[in-house]
Parts: structure tokens; sequence; C-alpha cells
């Protein structure tokens, strides 16, 4: 992706959930027991990236066996969790009859609802990343040019550094 070479941040209508998700292995030789859940993340992924209303907006890769995904409503997350028919279910079943609370993998999940405008970001010298890349990045200038500012509190006056470096 290209380097957007000025500051940025996002713009996102409405309420949204900010999914964080991982899986820890803690038992690499039982590659029996961990390979089967890291292969099914790509296929969830697939399949949430061509059902455009199940109200996944994307995801941003955090390395290793991490990401962030971004939901349009929490309703619509728990309606992906739950459909016996998706990727999402059989794994979950299968992890819990398999594993549990055996020590073998850990997963982990976060989930953080986002009311309308109680979000800020900052995206500077980067290629479209998390929150711009699935909503719409706009130019962090005027009442976005500051953390307080994008959150609404300021007219962007109280930023520290101006975007253009104070020149």
């Amino acid at each position: 992706m290209a380097i957007v070479e000025r500051r940025m941040t996002a713009k996102i209508e409405g309420d949204f959930v900010v999914f964080l998700i991982g899986l820890r292995i803690n038992r690499w030789g039982k590659v029996h027991k961990w390979l089967p859940i890291a292969l099914s993340m790509p296929r969830m992924l697939k399949e949430l990236a061509a059902a455009p209303d199940s109200g996944f907006l994307g995801v941003q890769p955090l390395g290793g066996t991490s990401m962030v995904q971004y939901w349009r409503s929490l309703d619509q997350l728990m309606a992906y969790a739950r459909d016996r028919n998706a990727e999402h279910f059989p794994v979950w079943v299968a992890f819990n009859k398999s594993i549990g609370s055996n020590g073998d993998v850990g997963i982990w999940h976060e989930t953080y609802l986002v009311r309308a405008g109680e979000y800020e970001c900052v995206y500077n010298n980067m290629p479209p990343y998390g929150l711009a890349m699935v909503s719409q990045a706009v130019e962090a200038r005027g009442q976005l040019e500051s953390a307080r500012g994008r959150l609404g509190k300021t007219d962007g006056s109280d930023a520290a550094v101006p975007a253009d470096g104070g020149r």
C-alpha cells in the first residue's frame, strides 16, 4: 500500500465495535491442537469479507496471531459468532471439545463498544491503517489537528505540533 505523506485521521458515522482477538500457543508440540484453530481464521475473514451485510468492516493484523477487527455493531458480531452455518461456530465448538481449559492453546478477545464521536486516531506517513482503512480517511487539519480536537473537545488549536511542523 502506498504511504500517505501527511497526517490523516479516520471518520466513521455512528457507533461501531473494536474487537481484538488472538491465539496463544502454549504447547508448541501439540500441533494437532493449535493448527486447526490457526488455519480457521483466514477462512472466517474470507467469509466475512464476502458478506457486506454481516456488519464486519475490516481487519488490521497486529502481527503473529493477533488482530483488530472492526464491526458496525455488537449485535452483528454476536450474530456471526453464534451462526451455526458460518465458519466460526464449528471451530468454537471443536475448541471447547478438544482443548477447553487444558492449557494447550489460549484464545483471547476484547470487545469495545465505541459511541459515535468518542474515538480519536492519527496516522502520519502511513498507508491506510486501522480504523482509517475500514472507514473514511481524512486529513488531520483544523479541528482535527489535535487529539482533543478529534474528540470534539477543542477547535484543534491546542495541537502540540501543528501538522505543518510549525513552519
